[in-house]
């Protein structure tokens, strides 16, 4: 099957450099408006990822992303954030990233090209056939993700993708690809622009979809986030409000008492 990489496609707009910055800002946000339309036509797969990403954390599975560089960053992003808004424990939700978390700062020379060491930092994890693993990678060429998937495949571990290339070898490993293809980028092969937007956009309808499935949410609340600033708390003090009528210092005194707002609503008697 041919494979083109878009992703590396040379960029439409010419002679940035002569470019005014409004004429840049206009450009870049022009290629931008794109990026939601073709996640759009992604829907399908990423429905049929949720929804065998759900079933197995429902039998006790975790999740985990896996990637190299920007792709590898967002996956640690998205995992990292799974608690403080869901209330779940830090290791249900995980990002590893090629060349461990020095990676996440600055670039760790070769690690994305070793196509070994990913099932190596999946087995740290005691990694088993309930979880699942989705590679993320732009290109969808990246050997630490595509070896990764491998060894998934071969320890029947459900394994998705997350990549801006059809019939990449990464899509082709997978048993869920989910690929949105977003064409050239406004700086040629600089996939951290819409690439990763699109990585984002996918990355925040898995965890999201997946944590109101398994009951993480209430009504669009996010009744069981960590209070963790005064923010967070007065934010919580007002949920509750909303939910049973009382003033604000009993809430807040409810919020103290149970921890959340979902104990707190749960165990207020009229």
């Amino acid at each position: 099957m041919s494979f083109t990489k878009t992703t590396e496609q040379s960029s439409k707009y010419e002679s940035l450099e002569k470019m005014p910055v409004s004429e840049l800002l206009v450009n870049i946000n022009n290629e931008d408006k794109t990026v939601p339309l073709a996640v759009e036509k992604a829907l399908p797969q990423i429905e049929k990822l949720v929804t065998e990403i759900v079933a197995r954390m429902k039998s006790g599975g975790r999740l985990f992303y896996i990637g190299a560089g920007t792709s590898g960053r967002l996956g640690v992003v998205d995992a990292s954030e799974c608690p403080p808004t869901f209330g779940v424990p830090f290791d249900l939700v995980n990002g590893i990233i090629a060349g461990g978390d020095k990676a996440i700062r600055s670039a760790v020379e070769n690690a994305e090209d070793n196509d070994t060491q990913a099932w190596i930092d999946l087995s740290e994890c005691n990694i088993n056939e309930k979880d699942s693993v989705i590679g993320i990678a732009a290109s969808g060429t990246t050997p630490y993700v595509i070896g990764g998937l491998e060894k998934c495949n071969e320890n029947n571990i459900l394994t998705g993708c997350i990549t801006c290339n059809e019939s990449s070898p990464l899509a082709l490993k997978a048993q869920f690809p989910v690929v949105v293809v977003v064409g050239p980028e406004f700086v040629t092969g600089s996939s951290r622009m819409k690439a990763g937007t699109a990585q984002k956009l996918v990355l925040n309808m898995i965890s999201t979809a997946t944590m109101i499935q398994l009951g993480k949410v209430k009504g669009n609340k996010m009744v069981d986030m960590q209070l963790s600033n005064k923010k967070l708390v007065d934010r919580g003090i007002k949920m509750i409000m909303g939910d049973i009528p009382v003033s604000y210092k009993t809430a807040s005194e409810l919020l103290k008492t149970y921890g959340s707002v979902r104990n707190a609503v749960d165990n207020y008697k009229n």
